[in-house]
């Protein structure tokens, strides 16, 4: 991981983002971004001189999506309504990076209010691969900004699919961790019981090396794959499970996997076979028979928060409101009470079904495509969240590894599940499979 030991280390990210940010846009402007930045290395310098003394992510650089409070920011969530209106402490997610020796490169790019609204954002190899493309949403910018090589690191938001996406488009990690693992106070608010914070970053292991400070109650993953070794299967020479045996990967066959597109399964059953080549075992489990009724139930849910959310801004606000939020939140105001209670209900229901077919089946981690195909053409959307939907909705932790890319060179992303809590055994198990070293257009990150 990149870190920023004095303020002059600054120079070769200011000028790469000199050429690279105009056409990528991943950041909010800021006047006078690198003088704040040479400031704070300086007094970050000054308050650890002995590198022996530094906290874990002293000089790090990260980009903070802007629905996330930051002190000395304005908060305007890709909107133009007032920003006195989202004003409020910091999030303390934020708090902990910096406490941490983190560096907040600014505030990333979000599509309005986190929904589907698109920001200006385009795709880092829009201009490489000669063809405008969007970096998917709702984390359009922290995605970009890791991808674009300004940051090895960038916090982001999910809600149904806003971080696994964006990572499988742009080529870079992403990581959704168990919902409530990660504070989310500070944070503008779509859907309350959905809403996670969660990051990006530029490999599996920078992934883990955040999650200790980030994530609540941290435990070191034991060197084990569900509950027992298995000697009959090879060991790994990863430093995060060493000696261990390989994991076993569950497909949730049934209508969930037939929503990816037939370029994204092709793809996916390509990485299937270089997972099983590389010694992993791979079982098919039918999974999810009533999906339409799963993806129904959790925009529902979605919907019926976000209208009340934003029941008081909307009134006064609405025709600053994106035609794609204001469907949301009109649909939301149509939703009574015991549909939203069953869509709540909802989330433990899923969660128990497909942990009782990991148990079942021996799995130790869901896999499946981690969008429904590459980035799509245009900054008109930001892509189907789909293949985030289940997940998000029964809280379970999800990582979207770099796999590769389709044959014109844009990214694809494999989607990896763990158990609901288990995000330090996720992460150990994930770090051992031959994906997830990211594609990065600068090594300054």
């Amino acid at each position: 991981m990149r870190r920023i030991h004095k303020p002059g280390d600054l120079a070769e990210l200011e000028a790469l983002m000199a050429a690279r940010e105009p056409e990528v846009l991943a950041l909010l402007p800021e006047d006078g971004r690198f003088e704040r930045l040479r400031r704070e290395a300086a007094a970050l310098l000054r308050r650890y001189p002995d590198p022996a003394g530094r906290p874990a992510l002293f000089g790090v650089l990260v980009g903070v999506k802007d629905i996330l409070n930051v002190d000395g920011f304005s908060t305007r969530a890709g909107s133009s309504l007032p920003p006195e209106l989202f004003a409020g402490p910091e999030a303390s997610i934020v708090t902990v990076l910096k406490a941490a020796g983190a560096l907040i490169l600014g505030k990333t790019v979000t599509t309005q209010f986190a929904y589907f609204a698109p920001g200006p954002t385009r795709h880092p190899l829009s201009a490489r691969l000669g063809e405008v493309r969007t970096p998917g949403g709702s984390s359009s910018g922290s995605a970009a900004a890791v991808a674009a090589g300004f940051a090895p690191l960038a916090l982001g938001t999910q809600t149904i699919g806003s971080l696994i996406r964006p990572a499988a488009f742009c080529g870079v990690v992403g990581f959704k961790p168990s919902f409530g693992r990660a504070p989310i106070d500070g944070v503008l608010p779509l859907s309350p019981s959905a809403d996670t914070v969660g990051w990006f970053a530029t490999s599996v292991e920078d992934m883990a090396r955040a999650a200790p400070v980030l994530l609540s109650e941290w435990r070191v993953a034991a060197g084990i794959v569900g509950k027992e070794r298995r000697a009959d299967l090879p060991a790994s020479s990863s430093s995060f499970l060493s000696g261990s045996p390989a994991a076993v990967l569950g497909i949730p066959e049934g209508p969930y996997m037939e929503r990816a597109s037939d370029e994204g399964l092709g793809h996916f059953r390509a990485v299937v076979r270089r997972l099983e080549a590389a010694g992993c075992v791979v079982r098919p489990v039918p999974a999810m028979p009533n999906y339409d009724d799963i993806h129904r139930r959790h925009n529902a849910l979605v919907a019926y928060e976000a209208a009340r959310t934003h029941a008081a801004w909307f009134k006064l606000y609405h025709a600053a409101y994106h035609p794609k939020t204001v469907e949301l939140i009109l649909r939301g105001q149509a939703i009574d009470d015991k549909e939203y209670r069953n869509a709540l209900d909802g989330r433990e229901r899923l969660r128990d079904e497909l942990e009782t077919l990991m148990t079942r089946h021996g799995i130790d981690l869901w896999i499946c495509p981690a969008a429904v195909g590459p980035a799509l053409r245009g900054l008109e959307s930001t892509g189907d969240p789909v293949m985030s939907l289940p997940w998000t909705h029964a809280g379970m932790p999800a990582l979207s590894l770099p796999a590769g890319t389709d044959a014109a060179g844009w990214p694809m992303g494999l989607q990896v599940v763990g158990r609901f809590g288990e995000d330090e055994e996720m992460l150990a198990l994930a770090a051992r499979l031959p994906f997830g070293n990211t594609y990065v257009e600068s090594s300054f990150a």
